[in-house]
């Protein structure tokens, strides 16, 4: 898609938090974003979600980041102004943005809806827009995307609450339908209970799933079954409970952010069956070779999920009633949330009030 005029590039005046360096410290920030062009969405950004991802970044553990950033991937809000091309939605709609802002459009993954996997993608923040300015993300008063990029927000879907299906949501609602892993009748492993592992939990139950939940904490137990709705809780550093459970799940996805034995899981596969990555972003898996050759089990991966998906996942959530257990916080709090979020702190994720919250620096 070509670049906007230079019509269209006139700035306008925003504001956010930002992060200078890898001491990933927060404060206001005065930016700029693009006019809204012929083919955008200009959002006014009501709440956003804060991701393990973006505790990454903003210390530069991948060695990836520009500084100045402003983070946030899981946006939504009010749709404050539209091009005079869009279609897609009306001034006054609730509307989401997600981690991808922008692809080529072209490639052979763009043309197959898989825009995520495009070369060229532009993500919400820590990229470069077409217009070569730094993408800025969603811990800021209001965004402009193209609208191909830009979701209808479900009216019956909580803002709050729908705010961090954005990524974590999409994260696992993904390869559960990619690997066939959405069929109701299936018994569906869940490794971890955070951010991510919460919500897989919800969505294979929307998929008429039984669900076993392993985990490390046993004290987790109460809250995955009574809560969450899980059929059966395993504590993974139980040698006989994970015995008992050998070869009894149809599929499993592994939402634990750092790296750690996958052996006893594969076991805990039928034949034929998969184990999903979608949790470790950094370091290498030791890979065991008999409990996939005896039983020909794989172990796949995923990263996110693309426009379309994204969209048919939200529409899935407001139907079975997903949502994401947060806690709203100020825009102010965000330096001792990173902190919390850091120590696992966090009952499951963390959502900023932006609408009410975020206030403009003073004019110097």
């Amino acid at each position: 898609m070509a670049a906007n005029s230079p019509e269209e590039n006139t700035k306008v005046k925003a504001y956010g938090w930002a992060a200078r360096d890898s001491s990933g410290i927060f404060s206001p920030f005065k930016f700029s974003r693009r006019a809204t062009g012929d083919h955008d969405v200009r959002v006014k950004i009501l709440y956003c979600g804060i991701c393990h991802s973006d505790l990454q970044y903003v210390k530069n553990e991948m060695g990836l980041t520009s500084y100045p950033l402003v983070p946030g991937f899981e946006t939504v809000g009010i749709a404050t102004e539209v091009g005079s091309n869009v279609t897609k939605v009306k001034v006054g709609e609730k509307v989401a943005v997600g981690i991808i802002v922008g692809s080529c459009g072209e490639c052979n993954e763009c043309v197959n809806d898989r825009d995520c996997y495009c070369p060229k993608v532009i993500t919400a923040y820590g990229g470069t827009d077409l217009d070569g300015t730094p993408t800025y993300g969603g811990f800021s008063n209001e965004t402009v995307v193209n609208e191909n990029f830009v979701f209808r927000f479900p009216e019956k879907l909580s803002l709050a609450g729908g705010a961090p299906l954005l990524n974590a949501g999409v994260t696992v609602y993904s390869p559960m339908r990619y690997f066939g892993l959405d069929k109701p009748g299936m018994h569906l492993g869940v490794v971890g209970l955070g951010g991510l592992g919460h919500i897989a939990v919800k969505f294979a139950k929307g998929f008429g799933s039984k669900v076993t939940v392993i985990s490390t904490s046993p004290s987790k137990k109460d809250e995955a079954i009574n809560v969450l709705g899980a059929d059966v809780f395993l504590v993974s550093r139980d040698t006989e409970q994970m015995q008992a459970a050998t070869a009894t799940l149809d599929g499993i996805i592994d939402t634990v952010p750092v790296i750690h034995p996958i052996e006893p899981l594969l076991w805990l596969l039928k034949n034929h069956s998969k184990l999903v990555l979608v949790g470790a972003a950094m370091g290498s898996f030791e890979l065991p070779i008999n409990p996939l050759a005896l039983g020909r089990r794989s172990v796949a991966s995923s990263i996110g999920g693309n426009i379309k998906e994204t969209q048919e996942m939200l529409d899935f959530a407001a139907k079975h009633n997903v949502t994401a257990n947060v806690e709203i916080i100020p825009m102010d709090y965000v330096n001792t949330a990173m902190e919390r979020i850091e120590k696992n702190d966090v009952r499951y994720r963390f959502v900023i009030d932006i609408g009410n919250t975020l206030t403009p620096p003073p004019e110097s």
